[in-house]
C-alpha cells in the first residue's frame, strides 16, 4: 500500500476498511486510493500539504491551514481514516473526535477559549469583529454552561455537540 503505483489488493482494502470502522464500501475504498494515487504526484505513498491544496475545494476552505496541520505526509491508510469522519456511516462521536481535533491545534487534549477563538476567525475572516467575535463565543460556552477560562477536553465536545443531530458527510463517487 505504500507505493501508489501497486494495486490494492483484497487484503489491503478489508484492511483498511477495518481500520476506517467500515466507514466505507470497498468500492469507495477503491475510488479513494485512486483519488489519493492522484494527489500523490511523486508516488511516494504519502500525500504532502502541498499536493491536497490542489484539490481547489480544499484550497479555499476557511479551515484549510488548520487541517494541513493533520493531513500532511498522511499514508493511504491515514488518508481514508482521516476521511472517514466524512462518511454518511461514520457515527456522531467520530464526527466529534475529528471537530476536537480541528479545535485542539496543539493536540493537548484540550480546547482554550482562544483555541475556539482562532477557528471562528479563521470561519468568519474579517466579517466580525474581534469583539464581536468574543461576545458571540463568550454567549455560546455560556448557554453550554461554560465560561472562558473552561478548558474542554474531548467529553465536554461530547456533551455539547452529541445531541445535536450533527452532519458532515461527503459523497465518494464510485466509477
Amino acid at each position: 500500500m505504500g507505493n501508489t503505483s501497486s494495486m490494492l489488493t483484497q487484503y489491503d482494502i478489508e484492511e483498511v476498511q477495518q481500520h476506517c470502522n467500515n466507514a466505507f464500501s470497498q468500492q469507495e475504498i477503491v475510488s479513494l486510493y485512486e483519488r489519493f494515487c492522484q494527489l500523490d504526484r511523486n508516488g511516494g505513498g504519502f500525500v504532502s500539504g502541498e499536493e491536497f491544496l490542489s484539490v481547489p475545494e480544499f484550497a479555499v476552505n476557511p479551515l484549510s491551514q488548520r487541517l494541513l496541520r493533520m493531513l500532511d505526509g498522511l499514508n493511504f491508510k491515514e488518508f481514508v481514516a482521516f476521511l472517514s469522519a466524512f462518511s454518511p456511516r461514520a457515527t456522531v462521536q467520530q464526527k466529534i473526535e475529528f471537530i476536537f481535533k480541528v479545535y485542539d491545534s496543539d493536540g493537548n487534549g484540550k480546547v482554550t477559549f482562544n483555541d475556539m477563538l482562532d477557528v471562528l476567525h479563521d470561519l468568519t475572516g474579517q466579517f466580525i469583529s474581534e469583539q464581536q467575535s468574543e461576545q458571540v463565543l463568550t454567549k455560546v460556552l455560556e448557554e453550554a454552561g461554560y465560561n472562558k477560562e473552561s478548558l474542554l477536553v474531548m467529553s465536554d465536545f461530547v456533551k455539547i455537540l452529541g445531541s445535536s443531530g450533527l452532519k458532515m458527510e461527503v459523497e465518494v463517487p464510485v466509477d
